[in-house]
């Protein structure tokens, strides 16, 4: 069968072979739009690619029997629209995916507890001329009250290495019964970990920044518009919060220009996954997806 990959995803010589040594077709890379006219049976998509009604009308056959998106979340894609054209919607859930991201959290909070990206910068750029006690003075996380917004698989592993730490751990998602406002008003850092639907997005607003903590500190590895960001620059201006770190835009992959100014802002590229392990696991679950459902079968993480 044919199947489009919008673009070469890592290690993808060796990701492919199980589709080259199944007889399918490959094409990578090319406008999406014009591809679909051509016929497809399969699609490998990134959370960067938006399949919309418009994109899927371009199936005019409708021959595209599954889409593979490369990625977890899956809010680039109309689910409804393509089970209404009866398109299987996959995605790529999996340990290592998880590991890193929770990992990469705890790079950002450590990060911001211990200036480290202004010291680091100031070593390299003012010129180190020997220790003193009073510069870049951080703040030791033990202690410290961490508060998880979406307590998933991600939300749980940075819990963990929370507890770890001698944290303080509160959580809130939908299921816990704890209110969002009780977590936001008692955590010195609040990590966001819930996925972007109509109900998450502008989560974090001009109210939610009022309940938190002056001193308290924002980390952002799930999705952009999660937050507002001119709720968040308000905040942050105003000595509302203390500082943020995020590897989500909302306007990816534009920053706003008040974030490049400020040095209690860090931005990373949604780098949060970016593990050798997570990109590797990831295009071999996105192919088994794209194999079974071309064989007919329920891929195993299909989108419900």
């Amino acid at each position: 069968m044919k199947i489009f990959v919008t673009k070469k995803i890592p290690f993808w010589e060796e990701i492919k072979k199980p589709l080259v040594e199944a007889g399918h077709e490959l094409t990578v890379e090319g406008d999406l739009k014009q591809e679909l006219e051509k016929g497809y049976d399969g699609l490998l998509c990134l959370l960067t690619d938006k399949i919309d009604e418009e994109v899927l009308a371009a199936d005019k056959n409708k021959r595209l029997k599954i889409i593979a998106n490369y990625a977890v979340g899956f809010d680039n894609i109309n689910v409804e629209a393509s089970k209404a054209r009866s398109i299987l919607v996959t995605n790529t859930p999996c340990d290592e995916v998880n590991e890193s991201v929770a990992e990469f959290t705890w790079t950002l909070m450590l990060a911001l507890s211990n200036q480290l990206l202004p010291a680091a910068d100031f070593a390299k750029n003012v010129g180190f001329r020997g220790w003193e006690p009073d510069i870049f003075l951080g703040q030791l996380l033990k202690g410290k009250t961490l508060g998880i917004i979406g307590a998933g698989r991600i939300g749980g592993l940075v819990a963990s290495k929370g507890r770890a730490l001698q944290m303080n751990v509160l959580t809130h998602s939908r299921s816990s019964g704890t209110k969002l406002a009780d977590v936001l008003g008692q955590s010195d850092y609040v990590s966001l970990h819930v996925p972007l639907t109509a109900e998450t997005t502008h989560l974090m607003n001009e109210t939610t920044f009022e309940q938190m903590k002056r001193e308290s500190y924002l980390i952002n590895t799930a999705r952009g518009p999660v937050v507002d960001e001119v709720a968040l620059v308000y905040a942050l201006k105003t000595g509302q919060i203390a500082g943020a770190a995020l590897d989500v835009w909302e306007h990816e992959p534009n920053p706003r220009p008040e974030f490049i100014e400020m040095e209690n802002v860090i931005l990373t590229p949604h780098i949060a996954s970016a593990t050798m392990e997570a990109r590797m696991a990831m295009g071999k679950v996105a192919v088994v997806n794209l194999m079974e459902g071309l064989a007919g079968r329920t891929p195993p993480n299909l989108v419900k």
